[in-house]
């Protein structure tokens, strides 16, 4: 029978999810024989031996049992080379075949605390002897194997990506959540970067929908397979629990939401929960993604089903995002799909500038254009928000500031000029960086700052659709709300839509769902915004029409003469 995991309680491996977890605190190796001696090594060579699928050199060594394996790697570390059964070359490319085979996956360590200062103070330099010991076994092999030293050194991620300090944090758990009680938190994360990580999926598909029955009735997680990312989401506090098959996701979630430390979570209840690879309700007789409020306990909890297609990062973080907003439009405040940078020019002047629209309009492109055709006119950006945020109308309703919930940005390799894309090159997540619609998850500013009241001096609509250039102001307030509450947009394949569509507010993750609940809101802060003076347009992105560089550079320029008067 050929084994397709390990599941012990030392090591963790699913290749089909490309992700291998290694628990510390259950085994730790202190030297490269006795990890060569290992029953983990054993098991991963059986697992590698066993799929003739991972063998990229095939040869003679690769199809042998796992036990001369293992008496083969023993002979080369006593230098017992004269006993060799097979042609050392053989041997030597499968070595470096199942080396290659290791570093193919997420290897993700963890470390539980159990309130221990030491282990906390000291877990990077325990993963960091791990990663040394790995390298060290396989060199050592190797350069007995050729017979010489090697004349060049790479100190790449032999042994892991990422490592994570754990714990168990009490948390005031309603009696319908008790199953999560025991689940253990993320505390500290460190990881590897640029790290490359490979999911069975590359695009996210359709909305999330409402579901009548809470999720947490169907979840049937443990904590030996489940973990916990504490996140501010903006000014939610978001529980995301996932299954450990999904931890390119959840590692991913260091690059873009703030982690909460254990004082904020200890004695407090979330106001978000995401079960992500938890199954759905019966009663919703599909296998979608779902949310479900919680009115009892005043929780937003959110279902992703297990499957391939949710292993595209986007449903987390989409799924994430939704909820909030939805909490968002519970507090009266508006969601926005947007970007929301604040500008600061060579004149003196600075402006807040909000870009507006779906997946695809052209928002962090009128960002890049404009930071293109600047030159020395623009001293700096700051990004607020990359993807969501939020406006809140003051006490007095005479008023509005806006809030980001992202630290990150998630954001397309096409679409990042060369200047921008190197400078975050060294701390990016990248995600199928192969493939069409190609991701990086980069860091783009503190907690603090995003969630600062920002004041908004400028909200333009991005248009993708028309073949105008430039930017377009809006004199009348319900001419204005028709576009942005309207959401046209041409879609360009980061979604499952093609051509021309619409979607209410431009935003399909809370407003969509909760439309009625929305547009009082979306009236108030017109009303202010027009009162008020705020400039409220549109820039033509070309995005969907022409997609010319020129085109969009040209409108960035009119925008630039318009900032800086």
């Amino acid at each position: 029978m050929v084994k397709d995991k390990i599941d012990t309680p030392a090591l963790y491996v699913n290749p089909d999810r490309s992700v291998a977890v290694i628990d510390y605190s259950k085994k730790f190796v202190k030297n490269a024989f006795q990890l060569a001696n290992s029953d983990e090594f054993r098991q991963l060579a059986a697992l590698y031996l066993d799929n003739d699928s991972y063998h990229n050199t095939p040869s003679e060594f690769s199809q042998v049992s796992v036990d001369d394996f293992m008496n083969t790697m023993k002979d080369i570390l006593i230098d017992r080379m004269a006993d060799l059964k097979y042609p050392v070359r053989d041997i030597l490319d499968t070595v470096k075949d199942f080396y290659a085979f290791y570093r193919s996956l997420l290897r993700v360590s963890t470390i539980n605390m159990h309130q221990n200062d030491i282990v906390a103070n000291n877990f990077m330099n325990i993963d960091n002897h791990f990663n040394e010991l790995v390298l060290e076994l396989y060199r050592n092999v190797e350069e007995k194997l050729q017979g010489h030293a090697n004349h060049l050194y790479r100190q790449v991620n032999a042994g892991t990506n990422a490592c994570i300090l754990t714990q168990t944090i009490k948390w005031p758990v309603p009696d319908i959540y008790e199953k999560l009680a025991g689940i253990q938190f993320i505390d500290t994360l460190m990881v590897r970067p640029p790290m490359m990580v490979h999911t069975k999926s590359n695009k996210r598909e359709g909305t999330f929908s409402e579901t009548r029955q809470n999720p947490i009735d169907n979840f049937t997680g443990h904590r030996d397979s489940w973990y916990c990312y504490p996140a501010w989401v903006g000014e939610s506090l978001a529980y995301i629990y996932f299954d450990r098959d999904y931890f390119a996701n959840g590692i991913a979630l260091g690059n873009l939401f703030h982690l909460a430390d254990r004082q904020t979570v200890q004695g407090r209840k979330p106001d978000i929960i995401l079960l992500f690879g938890s199954k759905g309700a019966k009663s919703d007789n599909d296998d979608g993604c779902h949310y479900y409020y919680d009115d009892q306990n005043h929780i937003y909890v959110g279902q992703v089903p297990y499957n391939d297609k949710t292993t595209y990062f986007g449903y987390m973080k989409k799924m994430v995002l939704t909820l909030h907003n939805l909490h968002m439009i519970n507090v009266h405040k508006l969601p926005i799909h947007g970007s929301m940078v604040n500008i600061t020019f060579s004149n003196g002047k600075t402006k807040s500038v909000v870009f507006f629209g779906d997946s695809g309009a052209g928002k962090s492109e009128a960002i890049e254009a404009l930071q293109e055709v600047a030159n020395d006119k623009i001293i700096s950006i700051e990004t607020i928000f990359d993807d969501m945020g939020s406006f809140t109308l003051t006490k007095d309703g005479n008023d509005i500031y806006a809030q980001g919930t992202e630290t990150g940005a998630f954001v397309r390799l096409d679409d990042l000029s060369s200047e921008v894309a190197f400078s975050n090159m060294d701390l990016g997540i990248y995600m199928n960086p192969e493939l069409s619609n190609a991701r990086c998850i980069i860091p783009a500013n503190s907690y603090e700052e995003i969630i600062k009241h920002h004041p908004v001096d400028m909200w333009l609509y991005a248009n993708n659709y028309d073949s105008d250039i430039g930017v377009h102001r809006f004199e009348d307030e319900d001419a204005a709300k028709d576009v942005f509450v309207s959401g046209k947009r041409k879609a360009l394949g980061t979604t499952d839509e093609v051509g021309m569509s619409t979607t209410f507010f431009a935003n399909p993750f809370g407003p969509v769902q909760r439309q009625k609940d929305t547009q009082p809101i979306i009236d108030k802060v017109f009303h202010t915004m027009f009162k008020k003076g705020t400039f409220v347009g549109e820039i033509y992105t070309h995005l969907g029409n022409d997609k010319k560089k020129s085109s969009l550079n040209e409108s960035a320029e009119k925008l630039l003469e318009l900032m800086m008067k």
